[in-house]
């Protein structure tokens, strides 16, 4: 199958690797099909391209690579949407943008931290999950050297 994107051109997708967004992503509840692609040279940053509309890509990124580690219940109506049993695996990303205001000349990439994206990878269903009341709390890692000591 092939899709057009704006930022990415002409894709050739399998389309057993579609996620679907039974209720879109908010602002964009009619886009409901997208495909995750991962950008050459960089281990952090994903796109995440509507199928059905070329101008529609996000950018998107694993939590954990800005140290954001979530602690969420979700509810048994998310659940449901997403369908998730045991075993399955959830993938949380969260969607980044480019602040406008530039610090130092330099633009600025923030992440959506109130709005994870979740998606059962097993079933390739997503959803955006918003949270409303949350609590911050900061966690300090002591960072070791690691030292090659093999054999010479």
């Amino acid at each position: 199958m092939e899709i057009q994107s704006k930022l990415l051109g002409n894709q050739d997708i399998n389309p057993d690797t579609i996620i679907n967004f039974p209720r879109g992503l908010p602002g964009f509840e009619d886009q409901t099909r997208f495909k995750l692609f991962h950008q050459e040279g960089s281990e952090i940053v994903y796109w995440l391209q509507s199928v059905d509309n070329a101008e529609l890509t996000f950018s998107a990124a694993h939590p954990s690579n800005f140290n954001i580690n979530y602690n969420f219940t979700v509810t048994d109506p998310e659940e449901t949407l997403l369908q998730i049993e045991p075993g399955d695996e959830l993938v949380i990303l969260i969607l980044l943008h480019k602040d406008n205001e530039q610090d130092n000349g330099k633009p600025t990439i923030k992440g959506s931290i109130k709005s994870p994206i979740l998606i059962n990878a097993n079933k390739r269903i997503g959803m955006q999950k918003v949270l409303v009341a949350i609590e911050q709390s900061i966690t300090l890692t002591e960072k070791v050297s690691e030292i090659d000591v093999s054999e010479a």
